[in-house]
Protein backbone atom coordinates (compact mmCIF):
# COMPACT_ATOMS: atom_id res chain seq x y z
CA UNK A 1 0.00 0.00 0.00
CA UNK A 2 1.35 3.43 -0.98
CA UNK A 3 1.72 5.74 1.99
CA UNK A 4 -0.32 8.95 1.91
CA UNK A 5 2.76 10.78 3.18
CA UNK A 6 6.33 9.56 3.46
CA UNK A 7 9.56 11.17 4.54
CA UNK A 8 13.02 9.91 3.59
CA UNK A 9 16.03 11.24 5.48
CA UNK A 10 14.38 14.59 6.17
CA UNK A 11 16.91 17.24 7.26
CA UNK A 12 16.25 20.79 8.39
CA UNK A 13 19.00 23.34 9.00
CA UNK A 14 18.63 26.85 10.37
CA UNK A 15 21.19 29.62 9.99
CA UNK A 16 21.92 31.47 13.23
CA UNK A 17 23.53 34.86 12.54
CA UNK A 18 26.60 35.84 14.48
CA UNK A 19 26.99 38.70 16.92
CA UNK A 20 29.67 40.50 18.86
CA UNK A 21 30.51 37.48 21.01
CA UNK A 22 29.47 34.62 18.74
CA UNK A 23 30.13 33.44 15.20
CA UNK A 24 27.41 32.64 12.71
CA UNK A 25 26.50 28.97 12.77
CA UNK A 26 24.12 26.41 11.37
CA UNK A 27 21.80 24.47 13.66
CA UNK A 28 20.46 21.12 12.44
CA UNK A 29 16.90 20.81 13.77
CA UNK A 30 16.13 17.52 11.99
CA UNK A 31 18.76 14.87 11.35
CA UNK A 32 17.59 12.46 8.68
CA UNK A 33 14.08 11.50 9.82
CA UNK A 34 12.21 8.66 8.06
CA UNK A 35 8.49 7.91 8.34
CA UNK A 36 5.49 6.67 6.36
CA UNK A 37 1.77 6.94 7.13
CA UNK A 38 -0.75 4.66 5.37
CA UNK A 39 -4.20 5.88 4.38
CA UNK A 40 -6.66 6.22 7.24
CA UNK A 41 -4.01 5.86 9.96
CA UNK A 42 -2.59 8.25 12.55
CA UNK A 43 1.11 8.79 13.15
CA UNK A 44 1.78 10.54 16.46
CA UNK A 45 5.04 12.48 16.75
CA UNK A 46 6.12 12.71 20.38
CA UNK A 47 8.90 14.66 22.04
CA UNK A 48 9.78 17.43 24.43
CA UNK A 49 9.75 21.11 23.49
CA UNK A 50 12.59 21.82 21.07
CA UNK A 51 12.89 18.21 19.95
CA UNK A 52 12.01 19.03 16.33
CA UNK A 53 8.48 17.65 16.19
CA UNK A 54 6.80 20.93 15.18
CA UNK A 55 9.56 21.58 12.64
CA UNK A 56 8.75 18.23 11.04
CA UNK A 57 5.02 18.99 11.16
CA UNK A 58 5.51 22.23 9.22
CA UNK A 59 7.49 20.37 6.55
CA UNK A 60 4.80 17.71 6.21
CA UNK A 61 2.16 20.45 5.96
CA UNK A 62 4.13 22.08 3.10
CA UNK A 63 4.64 25.27 5.08
CA UNK A 64 8.43 24.92 5.18
CA UNK A 65 10.74 23.20 2.70
CA UNK A 66 13.30 20.77 4.15
CA UNK A 67 17.01 21.43 3.73
CA UNK A 68 17.54 17.84 2.61
CA UNK A 69 15.83 14.52 2.11
CA UNK A 70 12.63 13.75 0.25
CA UNK A 71 8.95 14.23 1.05
CA UNK A 72 6.36 12.22 -0.89
CA UNK A 73 2.58 12.61 -1.08
CA UNK A 74 0.66 9.66 -2.51
CA UNK A 75 3.98 8.23 -3.67
CA UNK A 76 5.02 11.32 -5.64
CA UNK A 77 7.96 13.52 -4.56
CA UNK A 78 7.16 17.05 -3.41
CA UNK A 79 9.64 19.84 -4.04
CA UNK A 80 8.13 23.20 -3.13
CA UNK A 81 11.52 24.87 -2.68
CA UNK A 82 10.96 28.57 -2.12
CA UNK A 83 7.62 28.52 -3.95
CA UNK A 84 4.23 28.11 -2.34
CA UNK A 85 2.60 24.80 -3.32
CA UNK A 86 -0.03 25.03 -6.05
CA UNK A 87 -3.76 24.64 -5.37
CA UNK A 88 -3.89 20.99 -6.37
CA UNK A 89 -1.11 20.13 -3.93
CA UNK A 90 -2.49 22.39 -1.20
CA UNK A 91 -5.84 20.62 -1.37
CA UNK A 92 -4.20 17.34 -0.31
CA UNK A 93 -2.78 18.47 3.03
CA UNK A 94 -3.99 20.95 5.63
CA UNK A 95 -2.82 21.89 9.13
CA UNK A 96 -4.63 22.54 12.41
CA UNK A 97 -2.64 24.62 14.87
CA UNK A 98 -2.41 24.53 18.65
CA UNK A 99 -4.05 27.77 19.70
CA UNK A 100 -7.77 27.98 18.83
CA UNK A 101 -7.80 31.61 19.99
CA UNK A 102 -4.96 32.76 17.75
CA UNK A 103 -5.67 30.72 14.61
CA UNK A 104 -8.88 32.56 13.63
CA UNK A 105 -9.02 36.16 12.41
CA UNK A 106 -11.16 38.02 14.99
CA UNK A 107 -12.38 40.46 12.32
CA UNK A 108 -13.75 37.75 10.03
CA UNK A 109 -17.10 36.07 10.42
CA UNK A 110 -16.96 32.29 10.61
CA UNK A 111 -18.51 32.00 7.16
CA UNK A 112 -15.63 33.98 5.66
CA UNK A 113 -13.11 31.89 7.60
CA UNK A 114 -14.53 28.68 6.14
CA UNK A 115 -15.09 29.84 2.57
CA UNK A 116 -11.73 31.60 2.17
CA UNK A 117 -9.86 28.39 1.14
CA UNK A 118 -12.47 27.86 -1.58
CA UNK A 119 -12.16 31.46 -2.79
CA UNK A 120 -8.37 31.23 -3.01
CA UNK A 121 -8.00 27.73 -4.44
CA UNK A 122 -11.18 27.02 -6.43
CA UNK A 123 -13.77 28.67 -8.67
CA UNK A 124 -16.70 27.44 -6.57
CA UNK A 125 -19.76 29.75 -6.89
CA UNK A 126 -20.64 31.86 -3.82
CA UNK A 127 -23.92 30.06 -3.08
CA UNK A 128 -22.22 26.67 -3.19
CA UNK A 129 -19.40 27.95 -0.96
CA UNK A 130 -21.93 28.92 1.68
CA UNK A 131 -23.76 25.60 1.42
CA UNK A 132 -20.52 23.70 1.86
CA UNK A 133 -19.48 25.84 4.83
CA UNK A 134 -22.82 25.35 6.60
CA UNK A 135 -22.66 21.61 5.97
CA UNK A 136 -19.13 21.51 7.36
CA UNK A 137 -20.22 23.36 10.50
CA UNK A 138 -22.78 20.64 11.11
CA UNK A 139 -20.21 17.94 10.42
CA UNK A 140 -17.99 19.26 13.25
CA UNK A 141 -20.89 19.57 15.71
CA UNK A 142 -21.85 23.23 15.25
CA UNK A 143 -24.91 24.89 13.68
CA UNK A 144 -25.49 26.50 10.26
CA UNK A 145 -26.51 29.77 11.96
CA UNK A 146 -22.98 30.04 13.35
CA UNK A 147 -21.98 31.07 9.82
CA UNK A 148 -22.54 34.78 10.55
CA UNK A 149 -20.94 34.91 14.01
CA UNK A 150 -17.48 36.11 15.02
CA UNK A 151 -14.76 34.00 16.71
CA UNK A 152 -15.07 35.80 20.08
CA UNK A 153 -18.61 34.41 20.39
CA UNK A 154 -17.31 30.83 20.68
CA UNK A 155 -15.56 28.80 23.37
CA UNK A 156 -12.07 27.37 22.88
CA UNK A 157 -13.40 23.96 22.00
CA UNK A 158 -15.84 25.43 19.48
CA UNK A 159 -13.08 27.51 17.91
CA UNK A 160 -10.96 24.41 17.46
CA UNK A 161 -13.92 22.72 15.78
CA UNK A 162 -14.10 25.71 13.43
CA UNK A 163 -10.36 25.39 12.73
CA UNK A 164 -10.86 21.71 11.90
CA UNK A 165 -13.81 22.59 9.65
CA UNK A 166 -11.69 25.16 7.80
CA UNK A 167 -8.93 22.57 7.30
CA UNK A 168 -11.47 20.17 5.75
CA UNK A 169 -13.03 22.63 3.28
CA UNK A 170 -10.69 21.58 0.44
CA UNK A 171 -11.33 17.85 1.08
CA UNK A 172 -7.73 17.00 2.00
CA UNK A 173 -6.55 13.44 2.43
CA UNK A 174 -4.02 14.41 5.14
CA UNK A 175 -4.38 16.57 8.25
CA UNK A 176 -1.35 17.69 10.24
CA UNK A 177 -2.44 18.48 13.80
CA UNK A 178 0.09 20.34 15.95
CA UNK A 179 -0.90 20.00 19.63
CA UNK A 180 -4.57 20.53 18.66
CA UNK A 181 -6.06 19.88 22.12
CA UNK A 182 -3.30 21.03 24.48
CA UNK A 183 -4.93 24.44 25.06
CA UNK A 184 -8.31 22.91 25.97
CA UNK A 185 -9.81 21.64 29.22
CA UNK A 186 -9.72 17.88 29.69
CA UNK A 187 -13.42 17.28 29.07
CA UNK A 188 -13.25 19.43 25.91
CA UNK A 189 -10.11 17.58 24.82
CA UNK A 190 -12.06 14.33 24.87
CA UNK A 191 -14.87 15.83 22.78
CA UNK A 192 -12.45 17.11 20.14
CA UNK A 193 -10.57 13.79 20.07
CA UNK A 194 -13.88 12.00 19.57
CA UNK A 195 -14.67 14.35 16.70
CA UNK A 196 -11.30 13.70 15.06
CA UNK A 197 -11.78 9.94 15.37
CA UNK A 198 -15.29 10.15 13.85
CA UNK A 199 -14.09 12.35 10.98
CA UNK A 200 -11.21 10.00 10.27
CA UNK A 201 -13.59 7.05 9.97
CA UNK A 202 -16.17 8.94 7.90
CA UNK A 203 -13.79 10.70 5.50
CA UNK A 204 -10.92 8.16 5.47
CA UNK A 205 -8.51 10.84 6.64
CA UNK A 206 -4.86 10.32 7.45
CA UNK A 207 -3.44 12.19 10.46
CA UNK A 208 -0.01 13.31 11.57
CA UNK A 209 -0.62 14.23 15.20
CA UNK A 210 2.03 16.17 17.12
CA UNK A 211 1.78 16.01 20.91
CA UNK A 212 3.72 15.94 24.15
CA UNK A 213 0.74 14.39 25.99
CA UNK A 214 1.16 10.63 26.07
CA UNK A 215 -2.42 10.04 27.23
CA UNK A 216 -3.73 11.78 24.14
CA UNK A 217 -1.26 9.87 21.96
CA UNK A 218 -2.34 6.57 23.46
CA UNK A 219 -5.95 7.32 22.56
CA UNK A 220 -5.50 8.72 19.03
CA UNK A 221 -2.41 7.06 17.50
CA UNK A 222 -1.88 3.95 15.40
CA UNK A 223 1.88 4.49 15.07
CA UNK A 224 4.19 6.49 17.32
CA UNK A 225 7.48 8.19 16.48
CA UNK A 226 9.57 9.55 19.35
CA UNK A 227 11.85 12.47 18.45
CA UNK A 228 14.79 13.69 20.53
CA UNK A 229 17.19 16.42 19.45
CA UNK A 230 16.07 16.17 15.84
CA UNK A 231 16.36 12.38 15.58
CA UNK A 232 13.69 9.69 15.52
CA UNK A 233 14.99 7.55 18.38
CA UNK A 234 12.12 5.06 18.41
CA UNK A 235 9.21 4.11 16.15
CA UNK A 236 6.55 1.45 16.35
CA UNK A 237 2.88 0.73 16.82
CA UNK A 238 1.13 2.39 19.72
CA UNK A 239 0.90 -0.89 21.62
CA UNK A 240 4.58 -1.67 21.07
CA UNK A 241 5.76 1.75 22.25
CA UNK A 242 3.53 1.91 25.32
CA UNK A 243 4.01 -1.72 26.37
CA UNK A 244 7.76 -1.90 25.84
CA UNK A 245 9.61 1.38 25.21
CA UNK A 246 13.20 0.38 24.45
CA UNK A 247 15.09 3.65 24.03
CA UNK A 248 16.25 5.37 27.25
CA UNK A 249 14.82 8.70 26.07
CA UNK A 250 11.37 7.15 25.51
CA UNK A 251 11.50 5.52 28.92
CA UNK A 252 12.51 8.84 30.49
CA UNK A 253 9.70 10.63 28.66
CA UNK A 254 7.14 8.13 29.90
CA UNK A 255 8.40 8.29 33.47
CA UNK A 256 8.34 12.09 33.50
CA UNK A 257 4.86 12.53 32.02
CA UNK A 258 1.78 12.49 34.25
CA UNK A 259 -0.92 10.23 32.85
CA UNK A 260 -4.44 11.55 32.31
CA UNK A 261 -7.06 8.96 31.50
CA UNK A 262 -8.48 10.53 28.34
CA UNK A 263 -10.27 7.29 27.49
CA UNK A 264 -12.20 7.43 30.75
CA UNK A 265 -13.13 11.06 30.06
CA UNK A 266 -14.20 10.11 26.54
CA UNK A 267 -16.49 7.40 27.89
CA UNK A 268 -18.06 9.81 30.41
CA UNK A 269 -18.71 12.34 27.65
CA UNK A 270 -20.28 9.64 25.47
CA UNK A 271 -22.52 8.46 28.35
CA UNK A 272 -23.70 12.02 29.00
CA UNK A 273 -24.49 12.52 25.33
CA UNK A 274 -26.47 9.28 25.21
CA UNK A 275 -28.37 10.28 28.34
CA UNK A 276 -29.29 13.66 26.83
CA UNK A 277 -30.45 12.04 23.60
CA UNK A 278 -32.58 9.55 25.54
CA UNK A 279 -34.53 12.28 27.36
CA UNK A 280 -38.05 12.93 26.06
CA UNK A 281 -38.40 16.07 23.98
Amino acid sequence: MTAVVEGRAIVQDYHVPGGILAKARTVRALKGVDFAVPKGKTLAIVGESGSGKSTLARIIALIDAPSGGELLLDGLPVDIGKRRPDSALRSKVQMVFQNPYGSLNPRQKIGNVLTEPLVINTDTPAAERRDRAEAMLQKVGLLPEHYNRYPHMFSGGQRQRIAIARALMLNPSLLVLDEPVSALDLSVQAQVLNLLADLQDELELTYVFVSHDLSVVRYIADEVMVISNGEAVEQGTRDQIFANPTHPYTQQLFNATPVTDVEAIRQRVARRRMAREARPA
